[in-house]
């Protein structure tokens, strides 16, 4: 008998069709993802040129500005410096001989006359010395007078009177000394001004040169300062002065240029002057800082405009006019020009310009920093600040 066959397996193995499959699903994914990329792409480029055609076409509105008109003056030429406020005169006060003050007859800071006495050292030795001095002086004179009478009587020699002669002189002299002594213990002013400020006591031993205190003759004040040797050609003693310190802001006060030194300082090249300033109020005290300015005799004419009409830039400054003409949409508007000029002296809101503008010319005033050349413009002057040549600031 033969054995029985074995029963046949029932395994499937993978089939061929399956790996395709899942290759074109890959595909189809990758695809799916190429398209929806390109999608985006597609859009964002759109959107990116609609941009672009819309900057293109694009009109930027007008600028809000306020104008101003270049004027002509009439302006004083001026030559600026800075310079120091001086006594007309001015002395330390010191004693001259050793002494204990005894009398201080002023009081500190007080305007004192010609001739007052200050202070006054003990002279009681020197007053006691004058006495017998005197007394000396005295019996001198007496005893020269009657050899003297009797010398014209034949009664005694010339020698004899020469003596006495000599010895009267001599008594004459010393109490001569003893006055000057005491005269130079007795401080006075040499001159009317405002004393400072005390620098002894009562009681105190003062030694020769030792200060007392500061004299000032004030009115008027004297101002010095320098100016450059080019000025001298337009200077002369006699010109008008105006003058300025930082501590009385808007006020002023107007002098005489009165000194020009006959020499140029060899280290500046400058020459320094001095100006009188009448200074009936005090006010201007020695060692104050001072802006000086030297008028000259005649005005001459210029052409101003406010000095925030100016767009300052390194490469040169410039304004910006304004004219009617068409904006980039092709609409009539107010343009703003851009045009360069030469600027001369500043006088308060005002700067000179020497070259690029003629009077009449209509120049934007503000906002000058947000245009640029042919922008078109809309005037506000209600918002315009006020323009002054010589300012007054209120602080707040």
């Amino acid at each position: 008998m033969h054995a029985p066959l074995p029963a046949p397996s029932h395994e499937v193995t993978d089939s061929p069709s399956r790996p395709v499959g899942r290759l074109k699903r890959w595909v189809i994914g990758v695809l799916l993802l190429l398209g929806i990329f390109a999608l985006l792409v597609g859009v964002k480029g759109a959107q990116i040129v609609a941009m672009i055609q819309a900057g293109e076409t694009f009109v930027p509105p007008p600028e809000s500005v306020t104008s101003a008109k270049a004027e002509s003056f009439g302006w004083q030429a001026t030559q600026g410096a800075v310079g120091t406020v001086l006594a007309l005169r001015g002395v330390t006060l010191s004693a001259e001989l050793p002494g204990v003050v005894s009398d201080i007859r002023f009081e500190n800071g007080a305007s004192v006359k010609k001739g007052q006495v200050l202070v006054q050292l003990d002279a009681s030795s020197e007053r006691a010395q004058l006495t017998g001095a005197e007394a000396d002086a005295q019996l001198a004179r007496l005893t020269r007078d009657r050899v003297e009478k009797l010398h014209s009587q034949g009664a005694n020699t010339q020698s004899e009177l020469d003596a006495v002669r000599t010895r009267a002189v001599q008594a004459e002299a010393t109490v001569a000394h003893l006055q000057t002594l005491i005269a130079k213990k007795t401080i006075r002013a040499p001159f009317e001004g405002r004393i400072g400020i005390r620098q002894v006591e009562l009681g105190q031993l003062v030694s020769p040169g030792n200060p007392i205190a500061s004299l000032q003759s004030i009115t008027p004040a004297i101002v010095e300062f320098l100016l450059p040797q080019q000025a001298l050609a337009r200077v002369k003693q006699g010109q008008k002065v105006r003058l300025g310190v930082d501590v009385f802001p808007g006020n002023s006060w107007e002098g005489e240029l009165t000194t020009i030194n006959p020499e140029v300082e060899l280290s500046s090249r400058s020459v320094r002057m001095r100006a009188t300033v009448p200074n009936a109020d005090g006010r201007l005290l020695p060692g104050m800082f001072a802006t000086v300015e030297v008028l000259a005799e005649a005005s001459h004419p210029v052409v101003a405009i406010p000095a925030t009409a100016v767009l300052f830039a390194p490469y040169g400054d410039s304004v910006f006019t304004l004219s009617e003409g068409k904006d980039a949409a092709g609409k009539a508007a107010l343009l703003a020009r851009q045009q360069f000029v030469r600027l001369g002296e500043r006088r308060g809101d005002f700067v000179e310009v020497t070259s690029g503008l003629t009077a009449g010319q209509t120049v934007v005033s503000s906002g000058v920093f947000k245009l640029k050349n042919g922008a078109a413009v809309v005037l506000n002057n209600a918002l315009a600040p006020p323009v002054e040549a010589a300012p007054q600031p209120v602080n707040p």
